[in-house]
């Protein structure tokens, strides 16, 4: 397989402790040196070489940390569960994840209007299926293979340091205080799964509401789609035009894993 020519794009947000990388209420994202290249004292903390003269660190991270992949069974229960709702979509895991089916032309819908919307604090905006029609009357239909992705340029606008990094989730989630990203709802992924799209990307931090989630992963993950959350830079793609990539850890047995996006423009 030839690979795409033009400049390469990095979608990727970076993982960081004092970056609102993980889901609020989730195992927060950590990374310590556990070697160093001799013992010595530093203002963070004290270094030690246990193993010898080089640096290695350890992370603590959850499946879905930072830019990352949604897979089928982060809300679809296996078929060997006897649990309701059981089925053999949600036998599809992060390491069963065709890497076919995370590459493809990029459709580059920009949703960011929708923050002007009038919302109570923690709700999000909805993008509905009519949104994507109006999209195709401009810019032409969507097509099997396409790979959706939703730009509200959230990370440029929220993903930051320290306590100013909570409105990038945390105060929507948890405090119910501030804004929240926009969101498709179930009716929009029945739309796109109907018109064959397998994987919908969205720069906010989850494909689902701030204030009920459940109904959109369910819809596209249901249809065997997958979900590439918490992408950054969509900014700087085309509306059409860009082919995207994105290259997820195989983690066995995996809801999801995190990787790296990009995209050739």
């Amino acid at each position: 397989m030839a690979l795409p020519t033009g400049t390469i794009v990095d979608l990727t947000l970076l993982l960081a402790e004092e970056l609102p990388c993980t889901w609020p209420g989730h195992m927060p994202y950590q990374q310590k040196t556990f070697n160093f290249f001799e013992d010595g004292g530093t203002t963070e903390a004290h270094l030690q070489s246990h193993c010898g003269s080089y640096q290695t660190r350890w992370l603590l991270i959850d499946e879905h940390t930072g830019t990352h992949m949604d897979a089928p069974a982060h809300f679809l229960p296996g078929s060997h569960t006897g649990i309701d709702g059981a089925s053999e979509v949600g036998d599809i895991t992060a390491e069963h994840v065709p890497l076919e089916q995370l590459m493809g032309p990029a459709v580059v819908i920009d949703v960011e209007f929708l923050l002007d919307a009038e919302m109570a604090p923690g709700v999000s905006p909805a993008i509905t299926a009519e949104h994507i029609r109006d999209f195709e009357r401009e810019h032409g239909e969507i097509s099997a293979g396409d790979i959706v992705l939703f730009r509200a340029r959230w990370d440029e606008k929220h993903y930051r340091t320290g306590l100013d990094g909570r409105a990038y989730a945390h105060d929507g989630v948890i405090l119910k205080t501030g804004p929240a990203w926009p969101a498709p709802i179930a009716e929009t992924l029945d739309y796109l799964t109907a018109k064959g799209v397998r994987c919908v990307g969205t720069d906010g931090p989850s494909m689902g509401s701030a204030h009920d989630g459940g109904g959109v992963h369910l819809a596209g993950l249901g249809n065997g789609a997958v979900f590439i959350e918490a992408l950054g830079h969509l900014g700087a793609l085309p509306t059409r035009g860009a082919d995207f990539v994105f290259a997820p850890l195989k983690v066995a047995r995996g809801t999801g894993a995190p990787g790296r996006a990009f995209a050739f423009v």
